[in-house]
């Protein structure tokens, strides 16, 4: 957490009341499968483009970059309309910290043990940046997982707290032994 920030921020979200999530729960049962077929046709519609223009693409490097900004523009709003979905151990665990804690845990313990894995020749490398969603720490709050990354070797990274809380593998930086 940085001084400059409201440690307001930081703390769990408030808990939702179980009507609301109820919901929410079943429009995501009875939803999120469109949405899916939404996404999987805005997919399919965008590659379409991008192979009839490849002649293009070919010629032109701007527009290749251009139409790579709006692919990744509209797969990223076409993605975020799930944002509201609720899942079934959300619903279960609603305001239950030691879930919540227990599930920041496991995420700080995967990621810890995928950026310390040794890096081996021609494999990519392991990664140096994570972030972990609010989804997964709502009800701890972005302190928790902050002082829970501190612990295993990880950096905060600027982050929005609302949305998720980024971090960096801090022994990335070091040179490595010859």
């Amino acid at each position: 957490m940085y001084e400059y920030e409201d440690p307001s921020r930081w703390t769990p979200e408030p808990v939702r009341s179980r009507g609301k999530l109820t919901l929410l729960f079943i429009a995501t049962v009875v939803l999120f499968p469109v949405l899916v077929v939404v996404w999987l046709a805005v997919f399919a519609v965008v590659l379409g483009v991008a192979l009839l223009t490849e002649a293009i693409a070919m010629i032109s490097s701007r527009y290749e970059r251009g139409f790579s900004k709006v692919m990744d523009r509209v797969m990223d709003r076409v993605s975020s309309l799930a944002g509201w979905c609720v899942t079934w151990p959300e619903l279960r665990h609603e305001g239950d910290t030691e879930y919540y804690r227990a599930r920041v845990d496991k995420k700080v313990a995967q990621w810890t043990a995928l950026a310390s894995a040794p890096a081996r020749p021609n494999k990519v490398k392991p990664p140096v940046e994570c972030a972990i969603a609010l989804r997964d720490y709502r009800g701890v709050g972005g302190g928790y997982v902050a002082h829970a990354a501190r612990a295993q070797g990880w950096e905060l990274r600027p982050t929005d707290v609302r949305k998720e809380v980024r971090l960096w593998w801090s022994a990335a930086s070091r040179p490595e032994p010859r």
